[in-house]
């Protein structure tokens, strides 16, 4: 996935700071933290995480609004298997997987890519599934005003995978919705046309 927004200066004092820190853990839980192999893994870990954090920086509703048009249109538009990826406030391990949304214009449609730059700012921030769930759908329904706005993610966690209770095949999906999508024909339209029951 390509970054939001260029890395950081690496002159600057968050940065430096964040490199820093990193220097004390290694130093905290490596043996010989002085090894070459770990010389620049404070600067790559600092870069990381400001890429990973860069949604902060970012207006999601500023996006939708870069491509909104007047259009119209009142049938449901579909964005399936949008990949994204971020980190779990309570651990910083990450998760990821697929976001599927849908919403019923009207009288404004955005740029398709926009839907997904949406996922990618919410995802770019310490995140819990059910909140980015329900920050996707508030900024689409605030946004365009649609009848209607359905966000189903489907999520892989590291943190049940690698610690924990080790569930490597275990899936959360969350799912959140507005207007229209409140009729149960209506989001069963949505799940079929996902390829989910």
């Amino acid at each position: 996935m390509s970054s939001l927004i260029p890395f950081s200066d690496e002159e600057s004092q968050d940065f430096q700071a964040l490199k820093k820190h990193y220097e004390e853990i290694l130093r905290i839980i490596e043996p010989n933290p002085d090894r070459e192999g770990l010389e620049r893994t404070p600067l790559r870990v600092a870069k990381t995480l400001m890429d990973f954090t860069s949604g902060y920086t970012i207006d999601p509703s500023a996006v939708l609004k870069s491509a909104m048009f007047k259009e119209d249109y009142s049938q449901m538009v579909i964005v399936k298997d949008i990949d994204f990826y971020s980190l779990c406030e309570h651990h910083l391990l990450p998760f990821y997987g697929k976001v599927h949304i849908a919403y019923i214009p009207n009288g404004y449609i955005t740029g398709l890519s926009k839907i997904a730059r949406v996922v990618d700012v919410f995802a770019r921030r310490l995140q819990v599934q059910e909140r980015m769930t329900y920050q996707i759908k508030e900024c689409i329904q605030q946004t365009l005003q649609p009848l209607g706005v359905m966000v189903v993610i489907e999520a892989s966690h590291m943190c049940m995978q690698m610690r924990g209770v080790e569930k490597q095949n275990s899936i959360t999906t969350t799912s959140d919705f507005t207007g229209a999508f409140n009729q149960a024909k209506t989001r069963e339209e949505f799940m079929n046309l996902i390829g989910r029951k």
